[in-house]
């Protein structure tokens, strides 16, 4: 598999020295020279020191026969110019693109880029899974990004605490369909009796959040005045 990274920070440094390890074709772009340098006295040739966000270069770098265009620039703008102009003007058939702004995420989905990294994101869900709250926890975003995997940590005063997923008022355009529980991840089937302690495991979009919210919690979901 040919892959081109585009970026040559830390991040894609390290992601082309483990691609190589794993036996692929690699080609990385930095355009600041004295980084690509740097990267290519370590690597090998395989460094083009060229600005990924100009299509003349990124033809030049094969973007034409690339399996996949990762772009893990610290710039989101780049990286979503990076993505379009790969999969517009190259066919490229997968394009991967580093998001530090979770709030350019919908844009990013919306122009068409099939994979997106946000380490903020995966920081901030680490993080919430290790404080206890009452609300829902977003773990991550499907499709075009109108649905979400969504947990639920039933704790006192949940309403579904004793009752079964055929018990509630579940809204459409939801789905519950796990349960962890004591650290096992199960089905969650319609005569499931729910326990304090679980996390329950639900696919939803954002117009039935505030029922489901309701249902699992127990709690009215906050709004902005």
């Amino acid at each position: 598999m040919f892959v081109l990274v585009v970026g040559g920070g830390k991040v894609g440094y390290y992601l082309a020295k483990e691609l190589i390890d794993a036996g692929h074709e690699v080609a990385l772009m930095e355009k600041d020279r004295r980084r690509a340098g740097q990267i290519a006295d370590e690597i090998g040739s395989i460094v083009i020191a060229h600005d990924g966000c100009e299509g003349k270069y990124l033809g030049e770098a094969g973007c034409n026969r690339a399996d996949v265009v990762a772009a893990v620039t610290g710039d989101d703008e780049d990286n979503l110019v990076i993505c379009q102009m790969a999969k517009h003007h190259f066919d490229v058939p997968r394009t991967i693109a580093r998001v530090n702004n979770p709030k350019n995420e919908a844009l990013f989905r919306h122009l068409g880029v099939d994979e997106l990294i946000s380490p903020t994101r995966m920081i901030l869900g680490s993080i919430e899974q290790d404080i206890p709250v009452h609300e829902l926890l977003h773990l991550a975003a499907l499709g075009e990004g109108e649905l979400e995997i969504i947990e639920a940590h039933l704790q006192s005063g949940s309403p579904a605490i004793g009752h079964a997923p055929r018990d509630l008022a579940i809204p459409d355009g939801c789905s519950l369909f796990a349960v962890i529980r004591n650290g096992v991840a199960t089905p969650l089937r319609p005569d499931t009796i729910m326990l304090e302690g679980d996390k329950v495991i639900a696919i939803g979009n954002t117009d039935c959040q505030a029922l489901l919210h309701a249902q699992l919690i127990g709690e009215a979901l906050a709004t902005d005045a």
